[in-house]
């Protein structure tokens, strides 16, 4: 089989079926689809030009963050060039020929699991861990064993020629995913077209009032801050380091003026990317 091309292919991670390769299939659906088993390793892929682009999952909306990408991002040497909100729609999966009844044990990513407890308490069967649904989706089909199911994407059941025993076996309809769409180039988009966001890192000393110093100018310049987060970066505990996504773009004037009071309050400052906003987020606008 040949190789993918590099400058038409994404990577994502997780195998074929999960929702990362969802994600690339929505939003690139000619471009060659790469499944890589950790998230470095679809960065890397970027990084080495082995890959145009890299889908990466930063947030759910039941589950919350989605672990390590924030120590992944500023350290990846890629830009983010866009944002993806994927629906989650989790099905329960079996093999061939089986039903509800047989179904004795459930496999699925963690945040999957917790996502349909209610499901799988209702259905009294026995919840078992994966590293991801798609994942778990496979090995019910490899086992072929009536009592295994899985808690996958339609896409996964479609892949490994499951059956869908169950739809939309979540708690909570409106489960949804944001991905980040990195690059190795810098895109940002003119600030005169589209509502934009911008995500960057910023560090502080622990000291009283220094978060609230460096952040004042978005509150005085009218500025949204969509996503906040913080995690300490060496030993000593005295230096924190935050993540943080505004809407707006840097050459606007609110924009400029807030940045520049935060890099005087902040050892350090680091854009990570300046991206059009999904019309997901316009939706739910006042």
């Amino acid at each position: 089989m040949a190789a993918p091309d590099p400058e038409n292919s994404i990577a994502f991670q997780g195998v074929p079926g999960a929702y990362g390769h969802l994600s690339c299939k929505k939003v690139f659906p000619d471009m060659e689809a790469i499944p890589c088993e950790t998230f470095l390793d679809a960065i890397k892929m970027v990084r080495e030009e082995k890959a145009l682009y890299a889908m990466i999952p930063i947030e759910n909306s039941l589950g919350g963050r989605v672990a390590d990408i924030h120590h992944l991002l500023p350290e990846s040497g890629l830009y983010t060039i866009g944002e993806h909100f994927q629906s989650v729609q989790h099905q329960l999966l079996g093999v061939a020929g089986s039903t509800l009844a047989d179904v004795k044990a459930v496999h699925s990513h963690e945040q999957a699991l917790s996502q349909c407890r209610n499901f799988i308490r209702e259905l009294g069967i026995e919840p078992i861990i994966h590293a991801d649904t798609a994942g778990s989706a496979k090995m019910v089909a490899e086992l072929g064993d009536k009592s295994q199911a899985s808690i996958a994407s339609s896409l996964a059941g479609e892949i490994y020629g499951l059956d869908v025993l169950r739809e939309r076996v979540e708690d909570r309809l409106g489960n949804t995913t944001r991905f980040l769409i990195l690059s190795r180039v810098r895109k940002d988009p003119s600030v005169k077209g589209d509502p934009c966001m911008t995500s960057f890192v910023f560090q502080v000393r622990s000291r009283p009032a220094a978060l609230y110093k460096a952040l004042g100018g978005f509150a005085t310049n009218g500025l949204n801050v969509t996503k906040l987060e913080s995690y300490i970066t060496d030993e000593s505990f005295e230096a924190a380091q935050f993540y943080i996504d505004v809407e707006g773009h840097p050459e606007e004037a609110a924009m400029a003026r807030a940045m520049e009071e935060l890099q005087f309050f902040s050892a350090k400052v680091k854009i990570l990317g300046v991206y059009p906003q999904h019309p997901y987020r316009r939706q739910y606008s006042a």
